[in-house]
């Protein structure tokens, strides 16, 4: 789940009459050589089919000459969706959903039916120009959209759906989502103000770039923000911000280095399940508890007290929410080798740390028993009589989740003769994962009050004290090694270009755990050893023929894995991790892709027939009990991503449609049988732009106290809206609106209590925008 975000991008012109009209997925012109030159624009062609595009393919190839399902969205048209942070970004894209109802990070990112079995993101890979974030998609409490921010500094979106993602990353045979940054090709930069309407927020974006000498440039951005995220009980929770930059030392021809950073420390709200009452396998709500706009976090909370990984004790503000602290250093290299070969090299390093702390309802609403009074305030004893419920707070202290990450590869074109030519790229890719982290769940009494609870002393309850029964005061310091080569062969023949690809993950684990005695203390001389190695072989062919320059048809079968860390240590039989076990528990994935890419006068159009088969061992710690089990899903369906124009009016959007079952023959949790995009857009002048953003998907069910698949998920249409108005040649004022109809849009529920968690309610912003 995520939230807040603004865009600014250099060129006034651009962004008034190109990017609003693109609105919420304007599709870029993706650049070519390590996303330097961009491709000029066809305006009949909304999708920009003849885009290159880098992202999931060891050579840069047009979208109409890629046998890959890709989606490119540009900074502007994240600014135009509204969208309230990086995830929220994706609802945008067809084939992705993006349950990204929980704050600004923290977000369940699913693919094609494959399912969101536990939290997080399995079996994609979010990156950052061309790396992962971190090296798994799912941690527990520390999930890759933690620790990113779609700021100034971004410049597009290019999101892999499937196809080769199983052999150019590792651990991501759903896709790869890899969110590029500006390196300041266009000279100049903007400043731009955003300030909440109608709830508090106040955010600054700024960016920079340009040449600093002839054969050297560089880009510098960010933003700063506070506010409550758009509900008012998480009052003053947000705050922080982030800056990151790059410079581009151009060499000889199509050779560069090029040398990044990033900083960020921010502080968001989290926003878990709101309590409800279940009636009949329907979600209603609790009178004075709206799921748009409850947050617990202004309750007059004490200090959390909560056992360290040495036996110690330590407090935590519970208002500061989910922070995250990450610092970054990044280069990249592309040289040529000599002999017809060029040398590629990406490295990053990253050290991650925070705390995720989530107020999660631990039982039913109810009446408050007698005798029960206020804990704390002005009316501190005061006898209280209204509603009540059990509030424990997720508070897991993440140490350390730093990933050191490097991609070498080598590549060389051989002409075949009669316009035929092979590429051949041997890569090796290599990281160490650190995972550091120490959970902890306590429990308070809390008034059942939208904003502005209050903890209680309930008889008989102790406040502070380990919640579901001192099941989950954990920790574990590890450590996960990566080396994977991997080789990439493509072929260009005419019409045809074809590839096959072949990655060999070879991974170590190593380290201990720890599981407390009912929330106690830790018998720190008997460690949980982890000590393993896993890994897999991958492979993916596919191809694609262009009937002509407007048509032309793919086809590719891929089989590839996604792996576990943490997922597999708490809550399991220690073997499982110790070196004992002769088998690993992989999650695998097999699909099976063929599309048709179009375009014609003013309209252009992307289909994808889907068919993937998933086998998965997953841990859920929000489940009662919490269970350890291997689950199989087959899903079919159609991606459609399509643009139209109709003179003052443009149109994207898409449609997937997915049947998905697990092994009982049912649709998986949160599955939904239709998930839909429409942007219309309406260019006035050069000057006056406006447009909506609609979101939508049918029913799905969803877990319940009463057993699997219990409770119903409505079906809902999210409407956001823009208008955006050019001063002058350099200052351009918008008004966006997110959920403009105050839809309630529930993405989950629970199926130990009554509660269920839904998008903010509507929420509407005015930014001034100044480019120079």
């Amino acid at each position: 789940m995520d939230r807040s975000l603004s865009h600014i991008h250099s060129g006034a012109r651009a962004f008034r009459h190109h990017a609003l009209a693109a609105a919420a997925v304007a599709l870029l012109s993706a650049g070519a050589q390590a996303q330097e030159a961009a491709a000029p624009a066809d305006k009949s062609d909304g999708l920009k089919l003849d885009a290159v595009v880098v992202t999931g393919t060891s050579t840069a190839k047009s979208k109409m000459r890629s046998s890959v399902a890709i989606s490119t969205i540009e900074s502007e048209g994240v600014t135009a969706v509204t969208a309230a942070s990086a995830t929220d970004v994706l609802r945008a894209v067809p084939g992705i959903r993006a349950e990204a109802s929980g704050g600004e990070s923290n977000a369940n990112v699913a693919v094609r039916g494959i399912p969101v079995s536990a939290g997080g993101a399995r079996y994609i890979q979010f990156q950052e120009d061309g790396l992962p974030v971190l090296q798994f998609g799912d941690i527990a409490f520390a999930t890759p959209d933690t620790w990113m921010r779609a700021d100034a500094a971004f410049e597009r979106l290019e999101v892999v759906r499937g196809g080769s993602a199983s052999t150019l990353a590792t651990g991501a045979p759903g896709g790869i989502i890899n969110f590029i940054s500006k390196t300041g090709i266009e000279q100049g930069g903007s400043i731009q103000l955003t300030k909440g309407l109608d709830f508090d927020q106040t955010r600054v974006d700024y960016g920079y770039g340009g040449r600093l000498a002839p054969k050297t440039r560089f880009f510098i951005g960010g933003f700063y923000r506070v506010g409550d995220g758009g509900r008012k009980g998480a009052d003053g929770a947000e705050s922080g911000g982030q800056i990151r930059g790059n410079v581009t030392f151009e060499l000889s021809g199509k050779d560069y280095v090029r040398f990044s950073f990033k900083h960020l420390d921010d502080h968001t709200p989290t926003f878990m399940p709101t309590p409800v009452r279940y009636v009949n396998g329907s979600i209603q709500e609790i009178p004075g508890l709206d799921p748009r706009r409850t947050a617990f976090y202004n309750a007059g909370w004490p200090l959390d007290n909560t056992l360290t990984n040495t036996n110690g004790r330590a407090l935590s503000n519970i208002r500061d929410g989910l922070s995250a602290k990450s610092d970054a250093f990044g280069a990249d290299v592309s040289l040529d080798a000599g002999g017809g070969f060029r040398l590629q090299n990406k490295f990053s390093w990253s050290k991650n740390s925070g705390r995720f702390i989530g107020i999660f309802p631990g039982d039913d609403v109810s009446a408050a028993p007698a005798g029960t009074t206020i804990a704390a305030g002005a009316d501190a004893g005061k006898v209280y009589t209204g509603n009540k419920f059990t509030a424990v707070v997720f508070n897991t202290k993440v140490d350390d989740a730093g990933l050191l990450a490097n991609d070498l590869k080598f590549s060389r074109d051989f002409d075949l003769g009669a316009g035929n030519r092979l590429s051949a790229v041997a890569g090796l890719y290599t990281s160490v994962q650190k995972l550091d982290l120490t959970w902890n769940f306590n429990q308070y009494s809390l008034s059942a009050d939208q904003s502005g609870a209050r903890v209680l002393n309930v008889p008989g309850v102790i406040n502070g004290a380990p919640g579901f029964g001192g099941c989950c005061s954990n920790f574990q310091d590890s450590k996960y090694t990566t080396n994977a080569p991997y080789l990439v062969l493509n072929l260009d023949s005419g019409a045809f270009s074809g590839d096959v690809s072949l990655r060999r993950d070879n991974n170590k684990a190593s380290g201990n755990y720890y599981q407390s005695n009912a929330g106690v203390a830790y018998d720190l001389t008997k460690p949980n050893v982890i000590d393993y190695d896993f890994g897999r072989t991958s492979y993916s062919l596919g191809g694609n023929y262009e009937l002509n320059k407007d048509l032309s048809v793919f086809a590719r079968y891929s089989d590839g894995a996604a792996y576990n860390a943490d997922r597999i240590t708490f809550f399991n039989n220690p073997n499982l991790v110790n070196g004992k076990s002769t088998t690993i528990p992989v999650n695998k994935v097999k699909q099976t892709e063929i599309g048709v890419k179009v375009r014609g006068n003013g309209y252009s159009l992307f289909a994808t027939l889907f068919d993937a088969k998933t086998d998965e061992v997953n841990v859920d710690v929000t489940t009662t009990p919490i269970v350890a089990k291997a689950n199989s899903y087959r899903s079919k369906g159609l991606e459609l991503e399509g643009s139209a124009r109709f003179g003052l009016v443009s149109l994207l959007g898409g449609l997937t449609y997915t049947d998905a079952k697990q092994a009982d023959g049912r649709a998986p949790k949160r599955q939904a049988k239709i998930v839909y995009q429409l942007t219309p857009t309406l260019s006035f002048s050069d000057e006056l732009t406006a447009g909506v953003g609609i979101v939508g998907t049918t029913k799905s069910q969803d877990d319940g106290p009463t057993g699997p698949l219990t409770i119903t998920l409505p079906a809902y249409t999210v409407v956001n809206a823009f208008v955006s108005y050019s001063l002058t040649p350099k200052a351009t004022l918008t008004l966006a609106a997110n959920n403009l109809f105050n839809e309630i849009a529930y993405t989950e529920s629970n199926d130990g209590r009554g509660a269920a968690r839904a998008y903010t309610g509507r929420t509407v912003k005015a930014s001034l925008r100044y480019n120079f």
